[in-house]
């Protein structure tokens, strides 16, 4: 699978699963286009909080000035927040959202008129086993991740005539420090490399009318 000659967008780049991504699609011959809420000195990663419009539009503005609509589009970005429902600080609640969904809305909306412009692509939402299934402890995370794949699903029913396609995949336990802050102790199956292949699949080489799905990484 080639990315020779396309630009790659990826959100929550700078650690676990969105580190993964944007090396396997460098290595495929992308132009890498990544951001974290709080890059590490020194990288080359934007700096944008994608739960802040004004820091997504900056970041879209820098890439497309730079680099042109993306080929690829990989929402990642997301945080996860641990309590029972009536104990969880409405703050909670609505950061967890609002990384997750609310993000990647928000993304999504700043990149795609010029992906329509360009008539194709390809966007890839990263939801998570928990979007397929309910966890106690977990509410928020599991509503951010169900509200990912219906946006997916109504996205791609939206996009298909202007050849983008649009679908998920949901990871289950990853070796990633998210797995060990919403679910301590667990013991990951796979790693952030493994589900990037299921990413990289999805960006470069599934067919075009592979459009709406999510794709179960998990057993």
């Amino acid at each position: 699978m080639t990315l020779a000659g396309k630009t790659a967008v990826v959100t929550g780049a700078s650690r676990g699963i969105g580190r993964a991504v944007a090396a396997a699609l460098a290595g495929a011959g992308a132009r890498v286009a990544g951001c974290a809420r709080n890059p590490d000195a020194g990288s080359d990663l934007f700096r944008c909080d994608v739960a802040r419009a004004v820091d997504v539009s900056r970041f879209a503005d820098d890439v497309l000035g730079r680099l042109g609509a993306p080929d690829v589009l990989v929402n990642n970005a997301g945080i996860v927040g641990r309590g029972r429902l009536d104990e969880m600080p409405i703050e909670t609640w609505e950061a967890v959202l609002d990384a997750n969904l609310k993000g990647t809305y928000l993304v999504t909306r700043a990149f795609l008129p010029a992906m329509r412009a360009k008539r194709g692509g390809r966007i890839v939402n990263v939801a998570s086993i928990s979007g397929r299934q309910g966890t106690a402890l977990l509410t928020a995370y599991c509503a951010a991740k169900h509200g990912v794949i219906g946006l997916t699903r109504a996205l791609a029913a939206e996009l298909r005539d202007d050849g983008i396609a649009v679908n998920a995949i949901c990871p289950g336990s990853v070796d990633t420090a998210m797995l060990q802050a919403g679910l301590p102790g667990a013991k990951p199956d796979m790693s952030p490399e493994d589900v990037a292949g299921v990413v990289l699949y999805l960006a470069a080489g599934a067919p075009p009318a592979l459009t709406g799905s999510c794709v179960d990484v998990f057993g």
